[in-house]
């Protein structure tokens, strides 16, 4: 839609480069300085995970079942040894080995899995245990430009720091299995298989994400999941083992909305969400919301973001009903509408 524009559209991907002056030295030294102290405070508490699957193969005999080794990266966040990773690391899994950064191995177990966002928790240790740990962020405050570090076992070559920027914020990427992932982070520090599930850091030491992909055919371009998302979930993950969340059956991602429509519709927020997505036969599609729809608002509340959704959504009960207000495009021009959906609950 030409109307509405995602609002990573001005934001580009940038490159550290270029000959270095004299006078730079002093600052690349800074820089080095600040990586070399994330690496120190965060690097102990990240771990290797190791799993063992089930692999069922069809040969001329039938189906084969054979094991299968694979290996992604965590990072501890409680003392006792519970580790955030990525759901496609640990799906299937019948047997889970941590590895830790001094090189001890720890049986693991999986806490719970949430494919929707590609976030796990799994567990090595014991009560009695104190493992290092890393400090969770708040990835609500990343800004474009900004320094991040990304540490994990690339290929098993674990303890691997890579850096880079924040390229862009709010992306929807499409996950493992298909699902549409939200709210993505965008950077520019080199991610590759066995990255998956570490930790992307600030230069103060902070955990604002989990490394989650990179797209094929591309280079440049790695993603993680804003922590905020990621300690939302863990918390349900460890309470429950899975993740229960009121929805309306839409995927959508953040975009800008033009000043003079909101100047006319009295729209407080610059931005909004377009709906990328609608689930067959959940509320949004039995109430008629259709791909390309913008959501500015749910019961007279601004939505400007995803995460605005989502924390709407949670504080309602079961078939509570939402009066979401959206904007179509039309042939004629832009029209306002407001259609009222149940919260669903799946089980």
């Amino acid at each position: 839609m030409g109307w509405f524009r995602r609002s990573d559209d001005q934001q580009m991907s940038g490159q550290v480069g270029g000959p270095v002056a004299v006078e730079d030295t002093e600052a690349l030294d800074a820089y080095s300085r600040s990586v070399i102290a994330v690496v120190k405070k965060v690097g102990p508490a990240v771990v290797q995970i190791g799993v063992t699957k089930a692999i069922a193969e069809r040969g001329m005999g039938g189906v084969l079942r054979r094991e299968a080794q694979g290996a992604g990266s965590g990072v501890i966040f409680t003392p006792d040894g519970y580790i955030l990773t990525n759901s496609h690391v640990v799906d299937g899994a019948r047997k889970i080995v941590v590895t830790l950064a001094d090189g001890t191995d720890l049986p693991g177990q999986l806490v719970g899995e949430d494919p929707e966002t590609d976030v796990a928790v799994v567990r090595a240790g014991s009560s009695s245990t104190t493992l290092p740990t890393a400090t969770l962020g708040d990835s609500d405050k990343l800004q474009v430009g900004q320094l991040v570090i990304a540490i994990g076992s690339p290929a098993g070559l674990q303890s691997t720091v890579t850096t880079g920027i924040v390229s862009a914020l709010h992306r929807t990427l499409p996950g493992y299995g298909g699902r549409l992932i939200e709210d993505i982070i965008q950077t520019d520090a080199p991610i590759n298989p066995g990255n998956s599930g570490g930790p992307l850091v600030n230069s103060r030491g902070e955990v604002i994400g989990i490394n989650v992909a990179v797209l094929q055919m591309t280079q440049g371009l790695s993603f993680s999941i804003p922590v905020n998302t990621v300690h939302w979930v863990a918390g349900a993950l460890m309470k429950d083992g899975k993740v229960r969340r009121p929805r309306i059956g839409v995927a959508g991602q953040e975009g800008l909305l033009p000043q003079s429509l909101r100047s006319q519709l009295h729209i407080e927020k610059p931005t909004a969400v377009e709906v990328v997505q609608v689930g067959p036969g959940g509320p949004a599609e039995r109430a008629g919301v259709l791909p390309g729809d913008v959501i500015y608002k749910m019961d007279d509340q601004a939505i400007a973001t995803v995460d605005d959704i989502r924390r709407h959504l949670e504080r309602l009960a079961e078939g509570t009903p939402v009066r979401i207000s959206l904007l179509r495009a039309t042939p004629t021009g832009i029209q306002g509408l407001t259609v009222v959906m149940p919260v669903h609950l799946p089980r």
